[in-house]
């Protein structure tokens, strides 16, 4: 390769880097019904083709769906990749958006499970799966006096990396990079924990390949463990989340907190508390299935196995 030509990587990471730098200096000025059509024609363009992300939306969903007939199943994934694609035309707008216009967009219910222990002096380890938008149930966090620290996988290209975490952090959150920042992430939430805050954690997929053994919709998977572990070492309020569309609101219930079993060693019981947080989200998930953003192997029968060990 000639000394200063870019591979064909890096010129994929350009331009995606460039799609996204696009999306966000663009469409956020469109106005929102044809930003929402716009996405809707791109959600079914990208169903139609049935790519790799669309197929294995469509295994996960029929693990929550069992028996479901195929045409169900379709149906099921069309919607799927709208709410998918919904969360992206939300995300580039949402920079751009008033504190009115976030307030009006979410409907929270528990919001007492939250504010709770707060008010008490205790930090809150506030979970959630990868459901409706978890960046716009952020900001609307910030915008009621809550500012929480958060964790976010670091991407590549760098520039794309550096955008989100610059999103986020606009939006009132502190982001934590998962990895390759010098700085211990999980000392720096119990720091937090222990001082009252408020910890927002997106927490269904294994990301560094350490996490726990749980069953999810009847088959085996691995979550972080890292939701309960932070409870049980600093005394955080551990409290589950789920999100889902519901017309042009989303709503969001957050449940009752997940006490630590009174049996059983550190390890026991917070194997006890990442089941029953993802009993939690099991319950949401089937309910609000197509609001589920999961277009990757998830179960440890799809993952190989290298996981399973």
């Amino acid at each position: 390769m000639n000394a200063g030509v870019p591979s064909a990587a890096t010129l994929r990471e350009r331009m995606v880097d460039g799609g996204y730098a696009l999306g966000w200096s663009a469409l956020k000025h469109l106005p929102e019904p044809v930003a929402r059509a716009l996405f809707d024609q791109l959600a079914d363009y990208t169903w139609r083709r049935r790519g790799k992300g669309v197929r294995q939306l469509e295994r996960n969903l029929a693990r929550v769906h069992p028996g479901v007939s195929e045409q169900r199943l379709r149906e099921l994934s069309r919607a799927g990749m709208r709410s998918y694609l919904r969360y992206w035309m939300e995300s580039f707008r949402l920079p751009a958006w008033s504190r009115a216009r976030i307030s009006e967009a979410v409907q929270l219910k528990g919001m007492e499970n939250l504010t709770g222990p707060l008010e008490a002096g205790r930090g809150v380890v506030a979970a959630l799966p990868h459901m409706g938008n978890w960046d716009l149930a952020g900001a609307w966090i910030v915008c009621q006096g809550h500012p929480f620290t958060t964790v976010a996988e670091r991407l590549k290209p760098e520039s794309l990396f550096d955008r989100f975490v610059a999103y986020r952090e606009s939006l009132g959150m502190e982001v934590l990079p998962l990895t390759g920042s010098g700085v211990s992430v999980v000392g720096t939430l119990a720091r937090r924990l222990r001082a009252g805050k408020l910890v927002c954690l997106v927490g269904d997929r294994d990301l560094s390949d350490a996490g726990v053994p749980v069953d999810f919709f009847g088959e085996q998977t691995k979550v972080p463990a890292g939701p309960a572990a932070l409870a049980l070492r600093t005394g955080a309020a551990l409290v589950p989340a789920t999100l889902w569309y519901d017309g042009p609101v989303m709503r969001v219930e957050v449940h009752p907190e997940l006490r630590p079993p009174e049996e059983g060693d550190r390890q026991a019981k917070t194997l006890a508390m990442t089941q029953a947080l993802a009993d939690v989200w099991a319950d949401g998930i089937r309910e609000h299935s197509v609001d589920w953003h999961m277009l990757q192997k998830f179960w440890l029968a799809d993952l190989g196995r290298r996981h399973t060990a």
